[in-house]
């Protein structure tokens, strides 16, 4: 693959139409999971290829043919990308996309995506500055009931998240200025996260709620709504037409 012709993308927009049972069975199915499986490892410090390999990652079990075109897209992909990765600033004092706080979280869900089960997407970006150290796309264990519960339990693993990191910071003997911020572009979940009044609505996700609610009256979180066009965890939850994540030479 490293003669083949690049893509603009890991995966196409159309990758939303691909199931569990579509196209024929691979006869040997070990070269697509020892590609796959290589691919996770790759995702560890290439977040454009995270959705990418979740979504293919879910067909380990019984790839086919379809499935193994879209990995050799992603293949595809890297070959025209293998010059380029993350930035880590040395000063983190100023802030690439306008928010000014010291660590910081976009997080997003992508309600009942999933064609063969109706299960969510629910992916996160950790900011330490203007410098990305931490994010996930993975698929959710359960099925939401509406988008605001799905970008809740988002809500959720990013705070979880955003615990471990201050707890690592503490150790390292990082001082935050200020107490770290999750930015959701959904209003409910937003809301849910600081009004009691939601609660008696979602009972189901009773530990989920009183976890967020925790941290956030302690002081230990802040929730901020964020419009759509400035979510940058969505390209984490759905393939898009055009990559929006920048990377640098």
């Amino acid at each position: 693959m490293l003669d083949a012709k690049p893509v603009l993308t890991p995966i196409p927009s159309s990758a939303s139409t691909i199931f569990l049972l579509s196209g024929s069975p691979l006869q040997n199915p070990t070269v697509y999971r020892e590609v796959v499986g290589s691919l996770q490892y790759l995702s560890l410090t290439r977040p454009d290829v995270s959705f990418a390999v979740n979504k293919l990652s879910q067909f380990m079990r019984s790839p086919t043919d379809e499935h193994w075109i879209l990995v050799k897209r992603i293949l595809r992909y890297l070959v025209g990308t293998l010059q380029k990765g993350l930035l880590l600033h040395r000063d983190s004092s100023h802030n690439l996309h306008a928010f000014a706080d010291q660590l910081h979280a976009f997080l997003d869900a992508d309600w009942a995506g999933n064609r063969d089960d109706y299960s969510s997407t629910g992916a996160y970006l950790v900011y330490l500055g203007r410098n990305l150290i931490s994010w996930s796309s993975k698929k959710q264990k359960t099925i939401a009931r509406s988008s605001t519960e799905a970008e809740y339990r988002s809500v959720a693993a990013t705070t979880a998240e955003l615990c471990w990191v201050q707890s690592l910071l503490q150790e390292l003997g990082v001082a935050l200025s200020s107490s770290p911020v999750i930015y959701c572009d959904n209003i409910g979940a937003t809301q849910l996260s600081s009004n009691p009044i939601f609660h008696s609505r979602m009972k189901h996700v009773a530990v989920d709620y009183h976890f967020i609610r925790d941290q956030v009256q302690f002081g230990q979180l802040r929730g901020a709504h964020v419009s759509s066009a400035d979510q940058l965890a969505d390209f984490l939850t759905k393939p898009l037409s055009t990559s929006t994540f920048q990377f640098v030479s």
